[in-house]
């Protein structure tokens, strides 16, 4: 067998896993009714566990959360923090075509961080495909942030270079391989130098970079670890739909109960860690749609294992993709989250890096991160349409005699029972989503809070039309070798 072809079956699999998955659901609910409906009945009270287990780990980290941001940590970093006058910073904002008001906000955020602001080096990374657009940006940045920062450089990206894809990845990856020729020029530690990777919307917490220095000192190995804040969708709350709304706190949520748990963190989004890892694991990859969650696992085989991902309780707000039309925002939803459960291509790549490194990595770790990936996209892609239609199909179909039995009478009762008991998580949501709210615009009526509670409602339509057919979208593409690009996200802002 080629590489190509047994790389292909391996790219194949997480698509038929979740088509096997709706298609068997659907004929035994036909052939086997009473089959599914103990499967259905089994498979409710699964995920009424999961939804007790995700409340559970969301108060914890809500608790955090609450307790981080309230600390003084440029005073905590300068009393309990070993050597952390030798840390230096860089970060990496990737342009392509964002408005003045998105990037001078994000980085004004930077230059009012509670930290030295010489020890910062803003890296401003523009597409040559825009490059106008760039060198605009780019002057208005020197102009207006030229004395907050150590220095602030400007790179790039050449359009059309070979073996990559245009994208956030490829932009990333030449910004680190010039900045690698900056660093040695300067004489500076991989080791000592952490490079935090944001977003050009990302707004962070002014004790961001006090908090990851605190963090990056007192860790045993820093190297061997990044380092993830939690993601807001703040920037533009108010002003997006209903939907948009739902699926950021969505986002938000997920990534409190992962801090939590931390047994499943990867990297998302905004994130920081050592350049001596970005160097070791190869850069950002420059060939592929989720650069940001990719870099953990290149570090992770990097390593053989032995890397992980710190949770930094503390925000980094950023913009919904809302846009001018109620329509199009949804469409930019839509390909927002099918991009992002693009993220199964992991999955074939862990399976063939995991063969190639052998026994160098213990088997239970390779299980266990291909086990993350496959069950999370498989439970993205289904969990929605399992629980709210197909889970009642062999009710609706099933013989008389089936109707007749005592499990079928009682199904029904059973099944409300174990939803109202799964509501818990929903209501924990909105109640929680209240105070995560940035401060509200005067443009907007108070009793907007309640219109904020009680969206909440939109939930199940939202996770199957938002959520689960996006990622069977994302997995089909990928099962017939219908590659996604990278699309860019549009934010947009009232003015």
């Amino acid at each position: 067998m080629s590489d190509y072809t047994r790389y292909r079956i391996y790219e194949i699999l997480p698509g038929l896993s979740i088509w096997l998955t709706l298609i068997g659901t659907i004929v035994l609910s036909f052939v086997r009714p009473l089959w599914m409906i103990y499967f259905v009945i089994v498979f409710d009270l699964y995920w009424v566990l999961r939804v007790l287990n995700f409340s559970f780990y969301l108060m914890v980290s809500w608790r955090r959360f609450s307790v981080v941001k309230k600390i003084d940590w440029k005073k905590k970093m300068k009393e309990e923090a070993p050597k952390w006058e030798t840390i230096r910073h860089v970060v990496f904002l990737t342009l392509y075509d964002e408005s003045w008001t998105v990037v001078k906000t994000a980085i004004q955020s930077i230059c009012n961080a509670a930290y030295d602001r010489k020890k910062f080096v803003i890296v401003v990374a523009g597409e040559e495909k825009k490059k106008m657009h760039y060198e605009s940006i780019f002057q208005h940045i020197r102009e207006t942030f030229g004395d907050c920062f150590f220095d602030i450089v400007g790179t790039c990206h050449p359009t059309d270079l070979p073996d990559e894809i245009p994208g956030k990845g490829s932009n990333l990856h030449y910004a680190e391989r010039q900045m690698k020729e900056y660093i040695d020029k300067k004489g500076w530690d991989y080791a000592t130098t952490v490079a935090t990777i944001f977003d050009i919307d990302t707004v962070c917490h002014a004790q961001y970079f006090a908090y990851l220095t605190y963090l990056y000192c007192t860790h045993p190995n820093p190297t061997r670890s990044s380092f993830q804040p939690i993601a807001l969708y703040n920037n533009n709350m108010w002003e997006s739909p209903a939907m948009l709304r739902i699926m950021a706190f969505g986002t938000t949520f997920w990534m409190m109960t992962s801090h939590a748990r931390q047994d499943s963190l990867v990297t998302f989004s905004s994130h920081s860690m050592s350049f001596r890892a970005i160097v070791d694991a190869g850069y950002h990859e420059k060939r592929i749609v989720s650069e940001d969650s990719r870099i953990f696992y290149q570090c992770f085989l990097a390593y053989n294992g032995e890397y992980e991902v710190t949770p930094m309780y503390i925000p980094v707000s950023m913009d919904t993709v809302r846009d001018d039309t109620w329509w199009q925002s949804v469409k930019n939803l839509y390909k927002q989250q099918r991009r992002w459960a693009w993220g199964s291509e992991h999955i074939p790549y862990l399976l063939w890096e995991f063969r190639k490194k052998g026994k160098a990595i213990p088997f239970w770790k390779k299980a266990k991160w291909v086990f993350v990936e496959w069950e999370g996209k498989w439970s993205w892609a289904l969990v929605a349409l399992l629980i709210t239609i197909i889970g009642r199909l062999p009710l609706w179909v099933a013989p008389d005699w089936v109707k007749e039995s005592a499990l079928f009478i009682n199904t029904p009762h059973m099944l409300s029972w174990l939803m109202g008991s799964a509501m818990l998580g929903m209501v924990c949501s909105a109640v929680l989503s209240v105070p995560l709210l940035p401060p509200r615009p005067h443009s907007h009526p108070p009793h907007k809070y309640l219109i904020m509670f009680f969206q909440w409602a939109l939930l199940p339509i939202t996770l199957i039309f938002m959520s689960a057919i996006p990622a069977i979208d994302a997995a089909t593409h990928m099962m017939f070798g219908k590659y996604l690009g990278f699309n860019v996200s549009q934010k947009k802002r009232v003015s």
